[in-house]
């Protein structure tokens, strides 16, 4: 930060000693230059009585669904109701009753169907051989 000061050099002790100021024309327009005033620019409409009116003004707690105030609010709770807590609890079950991901519950009950079947058999759990060695057909080194 310090580095990014110092590119102001000298500068920058006249910078902290001069406040901002606002400069402001205290002569009068001439008419040649004109009034830059909106009003004069733009006359004013005639006022009919039927303009329109903000919704906020009419009622102060709008929540843009109706320009009716019960309506509004009405519409607004609903709203809020079935966008934020049913979408919640109905997307919680959804997620949560999916099918097993990547089938890893069904992998365990298998491996302890397995594990159990070859303790009633007798057999070890793991076999030093994972495939038959008889039913494995090599090819001999001529026929490479």
């Amino acid at each position: 930060m310090l580095t990014r000061l110092s590119r102001f050099g000298p500068a920058f002790p006249r910078l902290l000693s001069n406040p901002p100021a606002r400069f402001v024309s205290q002569s009068k327009p001439t008419g040649a230059a004109g009034s830059t005033a909106v009003t004069e620019l733009h006359p004013a409409a005639e006022n009919t009585g039927h303009s329109e009116v903000s919704p906020y003004v009419k009622n102060p707690d709008y929540h843009g669904f109706s320009s009716d105030p019960v309506v509004d609010e009405w519409n607004m709770r609903v709203g809020f109701f079935f966008g934020i807590s049913v979408a919640l609890v109905i997307g919680g079950t959804f997620i949560h009753y999916l099918p097993d991901h990547g089938m890893r519950q069904w992998a365990r009950r298998e491996a302890e169907r397995v594990v159990q079947q070859r303790e009633k058999e007798g057999l070890p759990l793991i076999d030093q051989n994972y495939y038959d060695p008889h039913k494995i057909v090599l090819t001999t080194a001529g026929e490479e």
